[in-house]
């Protein structure tokens, strides 16, 4: 996987206490960015994860970006006890880029991934906005829409911003709905996880349909998502360690041409005592002679 830095939005929502998903909407998405962090650290150890929440009063940051899950953790239990009001997806979204921007390692790519699970009250007018400057700024944006909506209104809305921040490829809306399968279990089969190889996007749940790219497996990834999951990384680590294994060679074969390459013998001197040049050639032979035959005489 690329380098990233990765900005979760988590919705707090008074929406998130729902029970559609076992044993609430708040506590699926608690077991899905569990799921989110092992894929982004492990898939490159120096990716880092931050968290907020979109509920309440407004937006909060809740753990900037770091390597540790027990910040994540400790900041969903803290915001466990503050569900209550709507989501606040704009704002969220605008919040989360700012801390994008003070990432210590400016080689991250930029993603933020956000849950929804309750009504959008921001118009789409506004939104389409809000992600042309998101692709201007080269910023990734997923959509992990879920949960039995009333409003249809929101699927459209997030389809509005998606059609408009994707021309990159890289950012996702997936759409999940109630199902007896756990929400992280649904997000495994999904592009934001499995990546460009992975059928999806809105509409369909956002689930891969026979496919990706497994090396020749004749594999539905939608048929064990933790399989699919597993594949996927242990191909890309393989790739890595073959890239690698190129440059070292390449780098020994370079090694070993320069050693190749003599070099002057720098104890002898450039020029010998009549400031002609040294190093046993033809005339230092007669030089010798010469002064060989002087001494018999």
């Amino acid at each position: 996987m690329p380098l990233q830095a990765v900005m979760l939005v988590v919705d707090n929502s008074e929406s998130s206490r729902n029970g559609d998903y076992t044993p609430s909407r708040f506590d699926a998405q608690v077991d899905a960015i569990n799921i989110l962090f092992d894929s982004v650290t492990q898939g490159n150890p120096e990716s880092s994860v931050g968290l907020m929440s979109m509920g309440g009063k407004g937006p909060e940051v809740l753990s900037t970006l770091t390597t540790e899950r027990g910040k994540l953790l400790e900041g969903l239990h803290r915001t466990k006890k503050k569900i209550s009001g709507s989501s606040h997806l704009a704002t969220g979204i605008q919040i989360a880029s700012l801390a994008l921007k003070h990432r210590q390692n400016k080689s991250q790519r930029q993603r933020i991934i956000v849950f929804v699970c309750s009504p959008v009250a921001d118009e789409e007018k506004k939104l389409v906005s809000l992600a042309k400057k998101m692709k201007k700024g080269n910023i990734d944006i997923d959509f992990i829409l879920f949960g039995d909506l009333d409003d249809d209104d929101v699927q459209k809305k997030l389809e509005a911003f998606n059609n408009v921040v994707k021309g990159n490829d890289n950012s996702h809306l997936v759409v999940i709905p109630p199902s007896g399968k756990l929400l992280s279990d649904q997000l495994l089969s999904t592009p934001i996880l499995l990546g460009e190889g992975a059928a999806g996007g809105s509409g369909g749940g956002g689930m891969a349909e026979g496919g990706g790219d497994f090396g020749g497996f004749d594999f539905d990834p939608s048929a064990d998502p933790e399989l699919a999951l597993a594949l996927r990384m242990s191909m890309e680590e393989e790739n890595a360690r073959q890239a690698k294994a190129a440059q070292e060679e390449e780098a020994a074969k370079n090694k070993t041409n320069l050693e190749d390459v003599k070099e002057e013998d720098e104890s002898q001197p450039l020029l010998n005592e009549r400031g002609e040049a040294s190093g046993g050639g033809s005339g230092d032979k007669k030089d010798k002679d010469s002064g060989d035959k002087m001494d018999t005489s």
